[in-house]
């Protein structure tokens, strides 16, 4: 993905390399699996996602904030997409 946090962009699309910590690795791994999303687990400890569309970038990005986030970013996440669903 960005690294920025919050960015989804055209660049994001296509083979991505993630550095997640070994202890979550595989339990993103079987979830984006769960979902449909091709990934694989490297030898060096990334993890490699194949991201075709928006949707799935978006996916792929709440599965590993479920994992790798704060209660508080969640939190945040969460009234920010409360919010832009009042203003439309």
């Amino acid at each position: 993905m960005t690294k920025d946090k919050g960015q989804m962009t055209n660049d994001t699309l296509g083979e991505q390399v993630l550095q997640i910590p070994l202890s979550d690795r595989w339990r993103i791994y079987h979830r984006l699996q769960e979902l449909k999303i091709k990934s694989s687990c490297l030898p060096d400890g990334s993890l490699r996602v194949q991201v075709n569309n928006l949707l799935e970038a978006i996916l792929i990005r709440s599965t590993v904030m479920q994992f790798l986030a704060s209660r508080h970013e969640l939190v945040e996440w969460l009234e920010r997409c409360w919010q832009y669903s009042d203003e439309s």
